[in-house]
């Protein structure tokens, strides 16, 4: 298993130069605290933490996997020491309110966090990480009464949440789940139902779980206008705030599954359960995009993390393994080969992980920021701008990010060659963890129709527009910029062809629906690739800049341009394909008859 080392080079460079986060925290109301030296210091403590304390868990984590009893669920040797650490630190209550027990920095700055801990050992990441959905869910919709019992529990860590979403005949379709809530003479509800693939629906880490669960009313309209939202603890809270009384939910069983095993993933069982509405009844599914939405972020830097841990493996071995010798001659004459970095194909899957991690910490750090507008921005018009921003990046983030970050561990296992296919060296876990990202919080066919359907034809491109305008002024601006061409001028085309296919997939829609199912995965795709060249161009501008002003880290600034240009020149043309495929529209997926697929 390669030892994690926080990129904390790149995250700067990322937050500082690229994103300008100083100006960015300056512009957010309540965000004073959120000083260039007070980010730099918490950045660093977190990550001793992740490279310290957590990356030594992962291996482990996946070797034991955690273990069922009637008792509850024990997770890994060392997760919970490390959870008590991490609560001990303060890390759960960075980016909550100040009112609540939080530290109200911005979410950008939490995320930073997320992503190091996601790297240094995902699946102990997912039993906090699910913890800020459930606080950004109470924190918008819960009652003042449910703020001070359940919030400042979840915001000290000393409780952590869940969400409990899917039965076992509806996954994405939430529209046809059965759990039942039966109202109490006392104001609360008898939660009856089963849910399963709960992440951290059980564990020993913390002293109690707060389940955030949908169910439905008596007499509830059907499908998704009759979904009610619901606290349910596993223990219900005494007089004096703490864990008491055992309520009727229990984890029924554990998945065993392809990764992620250090992390339980629960069949939970609630019979009766005691549960206190959350929001408006039958609105229980709007107040749940709250959870999603930070959910679906976080999912994206599963993406970022194990396109992250691929290269740090691949780069460490392809610099220390000795096979055959160079084409162009003798690297290391005095070795009895060349490290397998001097090969051009090794030198492929190398700068393909590193223009994957380096981009999608770029979009997710921007995403970050936009979040951050939304929710601390100084005006209405500043936070609505940001919404629309986020809910467009949303689903290319989740979706393009995890299958890079798939690609990037799955060129990991190529590097290492057969010792990849080896447990021991940590890049086929790497592999199995990954897998699971582009499926759960919405898969990414469900993420393609969320973007091409919701975000952008039913918007009539508004949402589309509002990002190529920020390429469109950007490749004006540099228009002149000689350095830049080779980057200003696939961009520009590829701006405005955006805009063409989805005038066209739009016409296509209007004659046949399906048409927006079959371009919808080649669309988010070809969104993603996008998105990427105009993040890598920025940075090859920053770096082409700070390397003419004189710079003591030439090196540094160089490797971005390289890397941009092996982005553009390399990477982008896969866009190519996609249009192609999208363009070949529904008759090419629809037109076989069910009963030929097979004889």
């Amino acid at each position: 298993m390669p030892d994690y080392k926080a990129p904390l080079r790149d995250i700067k460079f990322v937050m500082s130069e690229l994103l300008d986060s100083e100006q960015h925290y300056a512009s957010l109301e309540g965000a004073e605290d959120a000083t260039p030296d007070m980010v730099d210091a918490i950045i660093g403590e977190g990550a001793k933490f992740c490279e310290q304390v957590l990356s030594p868990l992962n291996q482990v984590g996946d070797q034991e996997g955690c273990t069922w009893s009637e008792d509850g669920v024990k997770t890994p040797t060392g997760f919970k020491e490390a959870y008590q650490q991490y609560v001990e630190g303060g890390w759960p209550s960075m980016a909550a309110d100040v009112e609540y027990g939080g530290q109200g920095l911005p979410n950008s700055v939490n995320l930073v966090m997320s992503e190091m801990v996601g790297t240094a050992n995902w699946a102990w990441g997912m039993y906090p990480g699910l913890s800020h959905g459930a606080i950004n869910t109470l924190e918008s919709h819960g009652t003042e009464e449910q703020k001070q019992t359940y919030l400042t529990k979840l915001i000290s860590g000393e409780w952590t949440g869940t969400m409990c979403l899917t039965e076992a005949h509806c996954g994405s379709d939430l529209g046809t789940l059965r759990s039942k809530a039966e109202p109490n003479s006392d104001g609360s509800y008898s939660i009856t139902g089963t849910k399963i693939f709960i992440s951290a629906g059980d564990h020993d880490m913390a002293e109690n779980i707060v389940h955030i669960v949908l169910a439905r009313l008596p007499d509830a309209p059907k499908g998704t206008k009759g979904i009610s939202l619901f606290i349910v603890p596993k223990y219900l809270p005494g007089e004096d705030g703490s864990a008491g009384e055992k309520n009727a939910v229990s984890c029924g069983s554990i998945e065993h599954k392809m990764g992620i095993h250090g992390n339980a993933t629960c069949v939970m069982n609630f019979d009766g359960a005691k549960g206190w509405l959350i929001g408006p009844e039958n609105k229980g599914l709007n107040c749940m995009f709250t959870f999603m939405n930070v959910a679906r972020l976080g999912t994206a830097i599963q993406g970022l993390s194990h396109a992250e841990l691929g290269f740090q493996g691949s780069l460490d071995y392809a610099r220390e393994r000795l096979a055959m010798r160079a084409l162009s001659g003798p690297k290391n004459p005095e070795g009895s080969a060349d490290p397998i970095i001097v090969h051009p194909d090794v030198r492929r899957m190398l700068l393909t992980q590193k223009s994957i991690a380096e981009g999608a910490r770029a979009l997710i750090y921007m995403a970050a920021q936009q979040s951050d507008i939304l929710h601390q921005g100084k005006t209405e018009e500043e936070r609505q701008a940001a919404d629309d921003m986020m809910g467009f990046l949303t689903p290319i983030a989740k979706a393009f990010l995890t299958e890079m970050g798939h690609e990037s561990a799955n060129l990991g296992v190529q590097v290492f060659g057969g010792h990849g296919y080896i447990s021991e060296w940590g890049m086929e876990q790497n592999v199995r963890d990954a897998r699971i990202g582009m499926i759960y919080e919405g898969t990414t066919g469900i993420q393609a129709l969320d973007l091409l359907g919701r975000k952008v034809l039913m918007t009539q491109g508004e949402s589309l527009k509002g990002f190529t305008k920020l390429v469109h002024v950007f490749c004006k601006e540099n228009a002149d910029n000689e350095q830049m061409k080779e980057f200003i001028e696939p961009l520009q085309a590829l701006n405005k062809e955006w805009g063409e296919i989805t005038m066209t997939i739009g016409k296509n829609a209007m004659k046949n629906r399906d048409e927006v199912g079959a371009a919808s995965f080649d669309y988010l795709m070809y969104s993603g690739y996008a998105v990427f060249a105009y993040l890598w161009a920025r940075m090859a501008k920053v770096a082409l800049d700070k390397m003419a002003e004189g710079t003591e880290e030439e090196a540094f600034y160089n490797a971005k341009v390289e890397t941009a240009r092996f982005y553009f020149k390399r990477l982008l043309p896969r866009s190519r394909g996609h249009v192609a495929m999208l363009e070949a529209g529904a008759d090419s997926l629809m037109s076989l008859p069910e009963d030929q697929f097979a004889f």
